[in-house]
């Protein structure tokens, strides 16, 4: 859902008539920006792996859950579809933006891809899956109480020894406290180049509005933040966490053992107590 890839989104300004704390406005302010069309149209077109975290995370789950039943939350445009049904084909997608469930169906016309909420997945028995996906820190765009809801419906779903995979913004990395960006992505090719910096300047204004607007929602709690990301022309409201306050959660729910926690540029597994200033994301593989 959010990571180094870019998107021509324009969105509206954020409006309120009063301050609003980030949770309580949070899921309205981004259920917006996922469903507008621009942002349907760039993630039809993405493909393959996010980064290097990603990809040795999904490595590390093959090993244990090949063959079992998967369920992708936050499935967006179908990004995953393929990376996932390579582990099994016993697979099903979840995702809140209708339109980008109808835009994965008609990619994947043969993949069953549900519209529905990560927070209630009541629609699942307990321990239905060996494989719980949520990638792209989607589980990023959804207050810290919604957060925690998330987490316990996927160990729910998850059979005994099953593996939840998620990754997540790290509040102690590079990526956090973003300021105003144009959001241009650099690449040595000029004329690619050029083509960017043009598309970012005729959205300058919405994103700089965007920016504006979304700050004042800034909130801050036990180990984690809630800030303006600058994903999608600074159209949403992003959360960030510790790497140990997401550990202790993790424990506090039921998963059991150390996470394994990959980082996202190199990743590189990361060992207890290693410095991880130079994590924009984690990626993290635990098991039930």
């Amino acid at each position: 859902m959010m990571s180094s890839y870019s998107a021509s989104h324009v969105t509206a300004p954020v409006v309120a008539s009063r301050p609003y704390e980030a949770a309580q406005v949070m899921d309205a302010v981004n259920r917006r920006a996922w469903s507008d069309p621009s942002t349907v149209r760039t993630y039809q077109h993405l493909e393959g792996w996010t980064d290097r975290g990603e990809r040795a995370a999904v490595e590390c789950a093959r090993a244990v859950c090949a063959g079992w039943p998967i369920l992708d939350l936050g499935v967006g445009a179908g990004r995953t579809v393929p990376l996932l049904r390579a582990i099994s084909t016993d697979y099903v997608g979840l995702d809140y933006t209708p339109q980008l469930v109808h835009a994965c169906q008609a990619k994947y016309p043969d993949v069953r891809v549900l519209c529905g909420d990560a927070r209630d997945l009541s629609r699942f028995d307990d321990a239905s899956f060996g494989l719980v996906v949520f990638s792209y820190n989607g589980i990023d765009a959804v207050n810290a109480a919604d957060r925690r809801a998330i987490l316990r419906e996927a160990h729910r779903v998850l059979r005994k020894d099953g593996v939840l995979l998620f990754s997540t913004h790290n509040r102690n990395g590079p990526a956090y406290g973003e300021k105003f960006s144009l959001g241009v992505d650099r690449t040595p090719n000029p004329v690619r180049l050029g083509a960017r910096v043009v598309v970012a300047l005729l959205h300058a204004g919405r994103s700089a509005r965007n920016y504006d607007g979304l700050s004042r929602f800034r909130h801050d709690g036990d180990g984690y933040s809630i800030r303006n990301g600058a994903e999608l022309d600074h159209s949403l409201l992003v959360h960030y966490v510790t790497l140990e306050a997401q550990q202790t959660q993790l424990a506090s729910i039921g998963f059991r053992g150390a996470p394994l926690v990959f980082a996202n540029r190199d990743g590189r597994l990361l060992s207890p107590g290693e410095d991880t200033h130079d994590a924009s994301w984690f990626h993290f593989v635990v098991r039930k």
